[in-house]
């Protein structure tokens, strides 16, 4: 793209979503527009009537001017001085000057008193359309969005996400309101200024409309150079939304790491490239809009030497007739007004193609398919027992379901196969810790039983169902997850321990909290459960947030629970007592654990140990002691014993922390 020296089109996140989407601006009008057509309607008549009494008084000045203000004054020459209409009205006229003259004055101000109730009807209607259709299309593209699954995530950024949901939709609204206003203000106008001056002087009205076509031209060719420049602007703008909140979501980091100017050049950069985007768009825009300037004012100029000509010579040319001095003043009068509406057809065209290229990256959205659904005869699970099994389970990101390693190999795929033929049973209320290296599919596979992501090979089934053919919200309800990222929204710490049990009481938000080693700190807070946590939990420290986590888990009461890395940012000291109360939640219930730190896990019914996306070792732990495999050397890692580890391990340890294959996890 010119001025930017970046190809867009490659670099748009959404290309792929958006270079799907056909006629996306009639889609918009069929999926939304219809349930709120009335306002529209009453929008579109409104407009009308507003403008068509805009056009009243400079008629009424030309009949005043004509019969009026004449010293032959009649009703005879008020009503042959209207374009049109004038036998219907004739019997209505006076026949004085004086009450003529106070007639004229008084339909002139009756245009404007009911041409503002039209106007204000006008825009009630128009923004009630943009506004409601705003609201669904916003909410709708949300609700999408946060039911995608989370490799779509992996691949795009939060700014980019939130430059659809508020830049686009914006964008859109603005021009379903001031864009369609004005186009059918303007289609009023250059409808009814042509129609009044071909009543008046067909001949002078040609010369007068003479610029249409030619501003029809110019628009044309607008359009074709300016949408490919809209839809890089929008690729530019998330960008820049993306590079900013990743920024401030990172300023600890920055500020310790000293990395202001470094962080600073990379938003000058985006900036710049947001800049050249749209500095090439707007080059394009401002000479359009004086173009079309120049257009329209030629009109007026011609307009104005032909009539004025007409007036005190006669007819020039190869023109005839007469033009009476109120008729010349109506032409000049509608000619100035027909260069304002004209000159607007090409910002009416510059919202379109905005709101174009933004409807198309929200349907592009709203179309993306999804991996994870749920089946149409699915059914709500039934825990009974929380018998969990994985049957030869593989998923690598990318995969598709149904497809073996050696499948994918031959079609040339490049998804890396994440875990492999992982197999094994966890019977209910028993206790499965999951241990190995980093990067070694830990979290893949509690993420599978969450249906984050769906199995490419084998099944896994609770009580014997496979989670495939129940509700994602059955089997996401009996589950409680505490994942080594905490999370915590903005809002109070009581509101984030109840988040997905909102029924509960405050006597069961503190039960939880005693139960997860929070009650006391919380107390300590400012306003105890009613302090505001702050923008991810910023106001707590680590720990804090993470026994919140596990207070929200401990609050649902779920039938399994999944603890990934639930104590990793937590003290020894703080680490015991939770996995005290950890221990008693467990004890009824199928759990599953993550731990780097082998001790929290030891007492474990079943140790599975992963390296490289699958199982190398079970059993317990005194077990897995013996045997003398990896188990054992990463316990001698924790107890200090570095020096007593074999070289092997050593050297395979160095591999593993060497590479960076794409999509690893825990």
């Amino acid at each position: 793209m010119s001025g930017s020296g970046v190809d867009w089109d490659d670099d748009d996140p959404f290309e792929e979503q958006r270079e799907e989407i056909e006629n996306p601006m009639k889609r918009l009008f069929l999926e939304y527009g219809r349930d709120y057509s009335f306002h529209a309607v009453v929008g579109i008549v409104a407009s009308v009537f507003a403008r068509v009494l805009d056009l009243l008084p400079p008629v009424m000045l030309a009949v005043a001017l004509d019969a009026v203000f004449r010293e032959e004054a009649s009703s005879t020459s008020y009503s042959e001085a209207l374009p049109f209409g004038g036998d219907l009205v004739s019997p209505y006229v006076p026949a004085s000057q004086v009450e003529q003259f106070y007639l004229t004055v008084g339909v002139i101000a009756g245009a404007f008193f009911f041409g503002a109730a039209f106007h204000w009807l006008r825009n009630w209607g128009f923004n009630a359309f943009a506004q409601n259709i705003q609201h669904d299309i916003r909410t709708d593209t949300y609700d999408k969005m946060q039911r995608l699954n989370m490799d779509f995530f992996a691949d795009k950024q939060t700014g980019e996400m939130m430059s659809i949901l508020s830049n686009d939709v914006n964008r859109l609204e603005r021009f379903l309101n001031d864009g369609m206003n004005s186009l059918f203000r303007m289609a009023v106008m250059v409808l009814g200024i042509g129609v009044i001056l071909f009543a008046y002087n067909w001949q002078l009205a040609l010369v007068a409309l003479l610029p249409v076509p030619l501003i029809a031209v110019f628009t044309y060719f607008f359009v074709k150079i300016i949408q490919p420049k809209y839809a890089a602007v929008r690729s530019a703008v998330g960008k820049v939304n993306s590079r900013l909140e990743n920024n401030l979501g990172g300023i600890q980091v920055i500020k310790s790491s000293t990395t202001e100017e470094y962080e600073s050049e990379r938003v000058d950069d985006v900036s710049r490239d947001y800049f050249d985007a749209n500095w090439d768009a707007i080059e394009t825009r401002i000479k359009f809009f004086p173009g079309l300037r120049v257009i329209a004012g030629i009109g007026f100029v011609v307009t104005f030497l032909v009539g004025g000509l007409w007036v005190f010579q006669g007819p020039p040319g190869p023109f005839t007739g007469t033009l009476s001095e109120g008729e010349f003043v109506v032409f000049i009068l509608y000619t100035q007004r027909f260069i304002w509406p004209m000159a607007q057809f090409g910002q009416i065209i510059n919202m379109y193609q905005r709101a174009r290229a933004s409807s198309a990256r929200m349907f592009g959205l709203m179309d993306e398919p999804s991996r994870v659904a749920e089946t149409p005869d699915a059914t709500d699970l039934e825990v009974r027992e929380g018998r969990v099994e994985y049957d030869h389970v593989t998923f690598g990101y990318g995969g598709r379901e149904g497809s073996d390693r050696s499948d994918r190999e031959a079609d040339g795929a490049d998804d890396e196969v994440i875990v492999e033929d992982i197999d094994f049973t966890v019977s209910g209320g028993e206790t499965l810790a999951l241990v190995g290296p980093t990067g070694a599919g830990k979290s893949t596979v509690l993420k599978l039983l969450l249906r984050m992501y769906d199995v490419d090979q084998g099944a896994i089934r609770i009580d014997g169902q496979d989670i495939r053919k129940v509700t994602l919200e059955s089997l996401r309800e009996s589950i409680g997850y505490v994942s080594q990222d905490t999370f915590l929204f903005y809002g109070t710490v009581e509101e984030n321990i109840k988040y997905g049990s909102f029924d509960a009481d405050r006597e069961d938000v503190i039960e939880a909290a005693k139960m997860a080693e929070a009650h006391e700190f919380i107390q300590n807070l400012p306003e105890g459960y009613d302090t505001e946590v702050g923008e991810r939990g910023v106001k707590l420290s680590g720990g804090q947030r993470q026994r919140i986590s596990i207070a929200r888990a401990i609050l649902k009461d779920p039938d399994i629970l999944v603890l990934d890395e639930a104590t990793s940012d937590v003290d020894t000291e703080t680490e015991m007592l939770i996995q005290r109360s950890i221990d008693e939640l467990a004890a009824d219930r199928t759990t599953f654990a993550i731990a780097h730190r082998l001790s929290t896990i030891k007492d474990a019914d079943q140790i599975l140990v992963l390296e490289d996306g699958r199982i190398v070792e079970r059993g317990q732990h005194e077990e897995l002691l013996e045997n003398g495999g990896l188990y054992s050397h990463l316990w001698g890692v924790q107890a200090g014993e570095i020096d007593e580890l074999p070289q092997e391990f050593i050297e395979r340890a160095q591999r593993r922390q060497a590479r960076t294959e794409v999509g690893n996890d825990d």
